[in-house]
């Protein structure tokens, strides 16, 4: 059977006696001739038909397996990742203050010393100083580790910085609009690297993010080297990860905030607790 084209749009069909594509019979443009024979043999035009049916369905199936990603994508974005358990140590505070005493008596010595937390003690430190978004929406205040003399060093936890900041430093989020809208910090290490689970408010919805790397101290400079990270639960690429942490840390707004004090030489996790070397 020969192929023949429809004389109103061109379609090519195996006979027929109207369009299958724009119904137009074919009796109506019998004055005009028949319609025209395609000398292409049936079977080239049977390969032609179904090669065009394989992309249909090829496309259909893309099409749905985009929408599919993005529901999958959306909620791990809004699932709450679960907060690290810390463990309640009834000490914690006391040991702290006594290792914050010691500190102020090694200053005054003018000897090398360093300040040595733990998870508990980090934590206890934290749920002192740091002021988070409550309801009412209170500003907040950041937490600020002891200097060896009256000044005092403020840096921020690493998971300050949210991934998929714009391109540009300038316009990345300043370290105080970030703090703004923090909920709740948990701190917990292990080995030499720290993780970070930051619960904070999203446009009145609460995303949590977790941030695992280690900290130094270069040039005068808190550094953070991320190692992993999720948002909610959707597990964040490195390269993602480690540029939007660099930007955060590197932004003009930003970059000043995380200069250390000249008496701390370090500032790192050793066998899983804070270590702040002082000169």
């Amino acid at each position: 059977m020969a192929a023949i084209s429809c004389p109103n749009c061109g379609y090519k069909q195996l006979g027929g006696t109207k369009c299958q594509k724009c119904s137009t019979l074919f009796a109506y443009h019998e004055t005009t001739g028949s319609p025209e024979v395609s000398s292409v043999p049936a079977s080239s035009f049977a390969v032609d038909q179904a090669s065009r049916g394989v992309f249909r369905r090829a496309y259909r199936v893309a099409r749905w397996a985009c929408l599919a990603l993005l529901v999958m994508v959306m909620i791990l974005l809004l699932r709450q990742a679960p907060a690290p358990q810390i463990p309640y140590d009834p000490e914690a505070k006391s040991r702290l203050n006594a290792k914050l005493t010691a500190l102020e008596t090694g200053a005054r010595a003018g000897q090398p010393h360093q300040l040595r937390l733990d998870a508990a003690e980090l934590n206890s430190f934290l749920g002192d100083n740091l002021v988070l978004k409550q309801d009412d929406d209170h500003a907040t205040a950041p937490p600020t580790l002891p200097a060896a003399s009256s000044q005092r060093i403020q840096p921020a936890p690493p998971a300050a910085s949210a991934p998929g900041a714009p391109e540009t430093a300038s316009s990345l989020p300043s370290l105080e609009e970030v703090q703004s809208t923090v909920r709740d910090v948990k701190i917990t290490m292990r080995d030499d690297r720290v993780q970070a689970y930051v619960l904070f408010d999203f446009h009145g919805k609460d995303l949590s993010l977790t941030l695992e790397g280690r900290l130094r101290v270069a040039g005068g400079y808190l550094r953070f080297e991320p190692v992993s990270g999720k948002l909610g639960s959707l597990p964040l690429w490195q390269s993602t990860l480690e540029n939007a942490v660099q930007r955060m840390l590197d932004s003009p707004d930003n970059r000043e905030k995380f200069r250390v004090p000249p008496e701390i030489a370090d500032i790192r996790i050793e066998n899983g607790e804070l270590v702040v070397a002082y000169r």
